[in-house]
């Protein structure tokens, strides 16, 4: 095709929590387009994206978390540039942080007004009981308002390391 897309894709998610750390695997797959040290603002991680007409999202798992930018196949090193400076360098401010909660916490609400991704959590939690794959991916709302960045930083150097990610290019 005439784009491509860089996928970076971490091994770890909601599975790998602990119940007082529940959801931080989705929270953190928020802050990483929220700011890096050499593109301090999320306006200057997005605004190069969005200037050559690209598309960029973010997933998390139970078993797996990725960020991926899809351009016209001429941007690759762009892509590449900007998933790598993102997984590397991401600032995980407190103050960002405090932001996104909210963000968090709405998406938390939205998925109980879908019928269908709320009895989807619920069977999980029927199936696999009080233990992480039965909790929910984006976690409860009472760990979201209380993580701190100190807690961000320590799980991104227990799981984001070379031997757990797989970078992916396609097009």
């Amino acid at each position: 095709t005439a784009t491509v897309t860089v996928l970076a894709l971490i091994g770890t998610g909601s599975k790998y929590e602990t119940k007082k750390i529940n959801g931080l695997s989705h929270f953190l797959e928020h802050m990483f387009f929220k700011g890096t040290k050499s593109r301090p603002s999320a306006q200057e991680v997005t605004e190069p994206i969005d200037a050559v007409g690209g598309t960029f999202n973010a997933f998390t798992t139970e078993d797996q978390t990725g960020y991926f930018i899809k351009t016209d196949a001429k941007h690759v090193n762009l892509n590449l540039d900007i998933v790598s400076d993102i997984f590397l360098n991401s600032k995980l401010d407190q103050v960002e942080i405090d932001k996104e909660r909210g963000v968090v916490i709405q998406e938390i609400n939205m998925n109980f007004d879908n019928p269908m991704r709320h009895i989807g959590d619920v069977y999980e939690e029927l199936v696999y009981g009080d233990q992480p794959l039965g909790w929910d991916i984006a976690g409860p709302k009472e760990n979201i308002l209380r993580i701190e960045a100190e807690k961000f930083r320590e799980y991104f150097g227990t799981h984001y390391f070379a031997k757990n990610t797989i970078v992916s290019i396609s097009g």
